[in-house]
C-alpha cells in the first residue's frame, strides 16, 4: 500500500472514531460550537485554533493535542469545519 493510501486510511479511521464519539455523546458537537463561537469573538493572545482545541480537550471527551504541530489531519479538519460553521452562522445575522 502506498504512503498516501496509508495516510488516507489512517485519517478515515480517525474520523470514523470521532463520528462514533459524536453519536455516543451528541453534546460534544454543541459544546465544541459554543467554544468556537466564544473563542472567535474574543480577542486574545496566541493561535485561536489552538485555544479552541485546548478548550475542547479540557471540557469534552475529545482529545486534541495542545501543540498545533501535533494536530492530525482529522484534528485540523474538525477545527476548520467548526470555524467555517460559526463564520457561516455569523454571516446569516
Amino acid at each position: 500500500m502506498a504512503s498516501s493510501e496509508i495516510q488516507k486510511t489512517r485519517v478515515i479511521n480517525e474520523l470514523r472514531g470521532f463520528i462514533k464519539k459524536l453519536l455516543q455523546d451528541p453534546k460534544i458537537l454543541e459544546q465544541s460550537l459554543e467554544i468556537t463561537r466564544r473563542q472567535l469573538s474574543e480577542p486574545g493572545q496566541g493561535d485561536v485554533m489552538a485555544r479552541i482545541a485546548n478548550e475542547i480537550s479540557d471540557t469534552t471527551s475529545v482529545h486534541i493535542p495542545e501543540d498545533p504541530q501535533e494536530h492530525s489531519e482529522a484534528d485540523r479538519l474538525f477545527l476548520e469545519l467548526l470555524k467555517e460553521v460559526v463564520k457561516e452562522e455569523q454571516a446569516l445575522y
